[in-house]
């Protein structure tokens, strides 16, 4: 359990609750990656579909009182890989979320699939249910590279995945990871123009990094070192943005308006209800703000949901977590943040946090005035050193 630190009454005041959003999490995937530290489970056999569709809106229905009457702006179906589960199973939920919250209009909602998971009439069903983004775990068009990751895939899989996913969405984000083991500068600029050329509105390209707990951390491959790999980083910025993408967040480059309003509602500290195997959630309340994780493994959640208890850790966030947990993430958009929304986001003053904005500023990783606060191109490249100055002290 994590340690509970308890704000006094007058510790937090929110005056306005921030947006929120819906994370499902469906844990299984058909073989698990060697460098993925994520709550996933190799499925074996069939996944108990039906049964854990029952536990996701049992868990939902626990959890209503803590977000009745607030709007639902997003939905994201994350794993593991939801697109092993069928059509008519996200279609359930999606109805099951429609009768219990109030979606908005206009509520993004975007399902993680990977390519060895496509098949083109499954898709077009999970349109029909109501899923309007679909993000694929492409991660490289590379051949050895992929086999180097473990993925399912080969890149004419890759390939021929985003002609279904382009056949029945039009908001289509391609995931692909840099830096890959003994990945050459031509190779990285191979996998841009190729991810380029599939024409899709988003685009996230992220560092592959060594996570404990994960096979690649026990046995490391040989990685690009820290110049090569900021060279591929810098290159992928420069191609993107003459292609017309913004880089709007550390690994994340979007079409004008095509920015993924799930995460930017994370990245802007807003509120998240967190249902499925191992889900986080944050929740704000107007004197507090809380987190909460379900059980991980999956048949423990099941046999939790079933008695009505899905939630393993619930605490109150203390005052310095709070000032770390909004830069962790507001400082990881290139905009940065207005001060505003630091006040608005945690109920607390912005002078709470003038130390180590001070050492930032003076250190070159941020740039400041009255009402913005923004990580310079400095503090992008070095954002875990720049996070690390808002770490809170604990007292021993």
């Amino acid at each position: 359990m994590a340690q509970v630190m308890t704000l006094s009454p007058a510790g937090v005041r929110l005056g306005v609750l921030p947006p929120l959003a819906l994370y499902v999490h469906i844990p299984w995937c058909v073989k698990k990656c060697p460098y993925c530290d994520f709550n996933s489970h190799q499925a074996r056999g069939d996944v108990p579909e039906r049964a854990y569709v029952e536990a996701l809106v049992t868990d939902l229905e626990i959890a209503l009182p803590d977000v009745w009457g607030r709007r639902v702006y997003s939905i994201f179906f994350g794993g593991g890989t939801p697109s092993l589960f069928s059509a008519a199973a996200i279609e359930a939920l999606i109805s099951a979320f429609r009768a219990r919250l109030s979606l908005a209009a206009d509520c993004e909602i975007t399902l993680e699939a990977n390519p060895g998971t496509f098949e083109a009439e499954k898709f077009r069903g999970y349109r029909e249910a109501g899923v309007n983004r679909l993000s694929i775990g492409i991660q490289s068009f590379n051949p050895q590279h992929l086999k180097a990751l473990g993925r399912i895939h080969d890149d004419g899989e890759a390939r021929r995945a985003i002609e279904i996913a382009r056949d029945s969405f039009d908001n289509i984000n391609l995931d692909l990871m840099v830096a890959l083991p003994e990945q050459t500068l031509a190779e990285a600029r191979a996998d841009v123009d190729a991810a380029l050329e599939a024409g899709t509105t988003h685009l996230s390209f992220y560092h592959l990094t060594l996570e404990p707990n994960t096979l690649f951390y026990r046995h490391p491959p040989a990685l690009p070192d820290e110049d090569a790999s900021a060279a591929m980083q810098d290159m992928i910025g420069a191609v993107l943005a003459a292609r017309g993408y913004a880089h709007y967040e550390t690994s994340a480059w979007a079409r004008p308006g095509r920015e993924c309003r799930h995460n930017l509602n994370y990245w802007r500290f807003g509120d998240y209800l967190g249902i499925g195997a191992g889900a986080h959630g944050k929740l704000s309340f107007p004197d507090r703000i809380t987190r909460t994780v379900r059980y991980k493994q999956p048949k423990e959640y099941l046999q939790r949901a079933a008695e009505g208890r899905p939630v393993q850790e619930s605490h109150e966030v203390g005052r310095g977590d709070l000032v770390f947990e909004f830069m962790m993430n507001a400082l990881r958009l290139t905009g940065g943040f207005p001060v505003a929304s630091f006040i608005e986001r945690t109920g607390l003053q912005i002078a709470v946090a003038e130390k180590p904005l001070r050492e930032a500023e003076t250190r070159g990783l941020i740039a400041r005035d009255h009402e913005r606060i923004r990580p310079t191109d400095l503090g992008q490249r070095f954002l875990n050193d720049l996070l690390q100055l808002f770490l809170p002290v604990k007292s021993s």
